[in-house]
């Protein structure tokens, strides 16, 4: 088994909450292929990743409280043979609307592994140490988003859109096997379980009336709807607008994505010695900037990659600044109940992500505005809601 304050241990549960980035981007290359083969429109494509996330958001409320009550290993295992039969049933879909009913199970099992793997990081380290482990986590996780679209590209073009689902099926079973025999159990098992939904429920009330809890999911959920939109618009956007082909679509995302590790390293580097309220500010106003920046680079250039992809980039950068802290900060008041905090965290940023994704898919058209309109507007409310609440989070840290 792995210890606390090593590097493999971080390496792990990056790789384990790596799963589910690689589920969403392994195959945004092949959006337009898998229209065509499976006879579905742009919008309903897009719906593929609206409901992955929405049971991505519906199973991290059921992981999170049980995990609490029955520890995070046997809850982390029974999530990853969800996530591989719906990642089965990905690959051998006959119609879009099985694809779209394959991946909420998909969702739902990845959310178990993406939500435990933060709990676990609760259960182990406190304050700056654990928002710093977010952060490292995130650089590391942050290659899944690199190499997937473009692994994704080439398979799509070689082998078909349905390749990229085996592949994500492969490292899923690895997975399970690591986890068995690596990860150790962080939170024994609780004796009485009679009262597991009462006490769930009792979880859920008492995290949401904290205003500090409210404050850094306001922070997580606006930045990650910039994120959200900017993974449902961009299939359509670089290859219908920009002529990209499904390569070079994964080759845009993935050095736009260079942006989101720089930010989580350079996190990672100074949290310890700023703390993460102030770390989370200048993430703030990076998302606020790159989400900006975007309009102005379709507005002022809009054949120009290369201006959207720098704007893109800023506003990742600051993205990986402030997500996993924000998340840490959520977590922070309650070692007792990670694992309810860290459920309602993902349920909210998921669900709100995923509706953004849908409008902006509804939206698209022959130009990149909606997709870059959804990212600005995110920008401003992630800053607005950082600089409104510093004196609610700013006493939740001096109790």
């Amino acid at each position: 088994m792995l210890r606390p304050n090593t590097f493999a241990l971080t390496a792990l549960l990056a790789l384990m909450t790596a799963l589910g980035p690689l589920a969403m981007d392994l195959y945004l290359p092949s959006f337009p292929e898998i229209g065509r083969t499976l006879a579905a429109s742009p919008s309903q494509v897009q719906l593929t990743i609206s409901f992955y996330m929405l049971g991505f958001a519906v199973g991290q409320l059921f992981f999170g409280p049980i995990s609490d009550r029955f520890g995070r290993k046997p809850v982390l295992s029974f999530s990853l043979v969800v996530f591989c039969l719906g990642t089965l049933a990905c690959a051998v879909a006959p119609s879009i609307t099985a694809l779209i009913a394959a991946r909420v199970l998909q969702g739902a099992g990845a959310a178990g592994v993406i939500v435990l793997a933060r709990t676990v990081v609760r259960d182990l380290y406190d304050g700056a140490r654990a928002a710093r482990e977010m952060a490292l986590m995130g650089a590391i996780m942050g290659i899944a988003p690199i190499l997937a679209p473009v692994v994704g590209g080439v398979l799509e073009e070689w082998l078909g859109w349905r390749a990229g689902f085996v592949l994500i099926l492969v490292a899923g079973l690895a997975a399970m096997v690591v986890v068995r025999r690596l990860l150790p159990e962080t939170v024994p098992p609780a004796r009485d379980d009679a009262k597991l939904l009462q006490g769930s429920l009792e979880s859920f009330g008492i995290v949401m009336r904290n205003k500090a809890f409210l404050a850094y999911l306001g922070i997580v959920t606006a930045s990650f709807s910039g994120l959200f939109a900017y993974i449902s618009g961009s299939p359509f956007v670089m290859q219908s607008v920009y002529g990209l082909s499904p390569t070079g679509f994964g080759l845009f995302y993935g050095v736009t994505s260079l942006g989101f590790i720089s930010g989580a390293l350079t996190a990672a580097h100074v949290v310890m010695r700023i703390g993460f309220d102030r770390t989370i500010g200048i993430g703030a106003v990076g998302v606020l900037v790159g989400g900006i920046g975007t309009l102005a680079a379709v507005g002022f250039a809009p054949t120009s990659m290369e201006a959207l992809a720098a704007a893109l980039a800023v506003f990742l950068f600051g993205f990986g600044l402030a997500m996993p802290q924000a998340q840490a900060g959520t977590l922070q008041p309650f070692p007792d109940r990670a694992g309810a905090a860290s459920s309602l965290v993902g349920c909210v940023q998921q669900t709100v992500g995923a509706a953004v994704g849908a409008v902006v898919g509804l939206a698209l058209n022959t130009t990149a505005w909606p997709m870059v309109i959804a990212i600005a507007l995110t920008g401003v409310i992630t800053f607005a809601i950082w600089i409104t609440t510093r004196q609610v989070r700013a006493s939740a840290h001096r109790r």
